[in-house]
């Protein structure tokens, strides 16, 4: 998110005022009435079945061995379902044929809120050139980040019957699941919403 030193509107500096019960940045110029309400912007993420295979692609301003979901934003006047088969088809060339949600989960290190969905997709596939590189993995093989649209694979492959396993980016080292309270084996508090 953009981080406002003036007022976009006025030009004049911009201070932490109270607001709506925080201090957020507005506008010094009480007829200006500029609030940068730093909103989480949504993004649409997309778990891609792919010839029985999950989908997993790599941008290209990313690390060699860095694999995430197909995101993206919505663009004007579209549903959020709308968005993840035109991002799909734009950044893979894939055709979505199914698009259900999954669910909705913070990502606040972004300040964003990941609406995400299983499409199921047929097609060639052809990489924009935002991807690098893709990847197709069995669902029993998935090994998940424990962040943002981790949690949205985690969530699709229990509600299929696969082993849910997520891993440290740092070390590549099997973690427990970090949804569930330490060592108790217990739901701990949600992080995220499913339908």
């Amino acid at each position: 998110m953009a981080v406002y030193r003036y007022c976009p509107q006025c030009g004049s500096p911009l201070e932490l005022l109270p607001h709506s019960g925080r201090e957020r940045d507005a506008c010094i110029q009480p007829e200006c009435g500029f609030v940068h309400w730093n909103n989480p912007l949504p993004v649409l993420a997309a778990v891609v079945e792919y010839e029985g295979k999950l989908l997993l692609a790599r941008n290209a301003a990313w690390p060699e061995k860095m694999f995430a979901l197909v995101t993206g934003f919505m663009e004007r006047d579209e549903t959020p379902e709308q968005g993840v088969a035109r991002e799909l088809k734009e950044e893979t060339n894939l055709d979505a044929h199914s698009v259900s949600l999954i669910g909705v989960y913070e990502f606040m290190r972004k300040n964003e809120l990941i609406i995400a969905y299983h499409v199921q997709a047929s097609g060639t596939i052809a990489l924009s050139e935002e991807l690098a590189d893709y990847k197709l993995v069995a669902p029993e093989d998935m090994r998940i980040w424990s962040a943002g649209t981790g949690f949205a694979v985690a969530d699709w492959l229990a509600s299929r019957g696969h082993p849910v396993r997520f891993f440290d980016r740092q070390t590549g080292e099997d973690i427990p699941d970090p949804r569930r309270r330490e060592g108790l084996g217990q739901p701990g508090i949600s992080l995220q919403y499913r339908p």
